[in-house]
């Protein structure tokens, strides 16, 4: 299903890290284990939204926004997904990481791979998910603009967040 790509270490039994990640650029046959990783996670992170939300969102997730965007997966040793994401040129439009895998640093392994193709780099993220902007300031991205409504118009603050310079993972 998935194919080999850049490893980001070496490989143990234990639960996956970021040193045991493999990333490589998804295909459109990858989008269903990969909208199923997006489910898990905002299951996992995204209290805000109810399930209607969550539902109506998954099928724009895999017939909208994944096949917009440049999109690379995380595979463990394996070959299983355990996180995506999802580039408009610096923009990260997506990351995700099934609920499995987190705080294994497969974020981290996405991001750092994303700062080899792009010395700057930008994120929006949901004010009401503090994990995720917590992350991201752990991974040196400053807030610097706030919109009240998500871009599809509804009542979702975004924070507009950005890491000007490269920055060691």
């Amino acid at each position: 299903m998935f194919a080999t790509g850049v490893s980001v270490g070496g490989m143990s039994d234990s639960a996956p890290t970021r040193s045991e990640v493999v990333v490589h650029p998804a295909s459109e046959g990858d989008f269903d284990a990969l909208t199923a990783v997006w489910r898990s996670a905002v299951e996992a992170t995204h209290d805000f939204l109810s399930e209607a939300d969550v539902d109506h969102y998954e099928l724009r997730v895999r017939n909208e926004f994944l096949p917009a965007v440049d999109v690379h997966v995380a595979v463990d040793a394996q070959d299983r997904p355990l996180g995506f994401i999802g580039m408009a040129g610096h923009r990260v439009e997506m990351l995700f990481v099934d609920a499995s895998a987190r705080g294994r640093g497969v974020g981290s392994a996405l991001l750092s791979w994303a700062a080899t193709r792009h010395t700057a780099l930008e994120v929006d993220v949901n004010e009401q998910n503090p994990q995720a902007r917590g992350f991201y300031e752990s991974q040196g991205f400053e807030a610097f603009d706030r919109s009240p409504l998500d871009a599809d118009g509804r009542p979702f603050p975004v924070i507009h967040m950005r890491r000007p310079t490269p920055h060691r993972l």
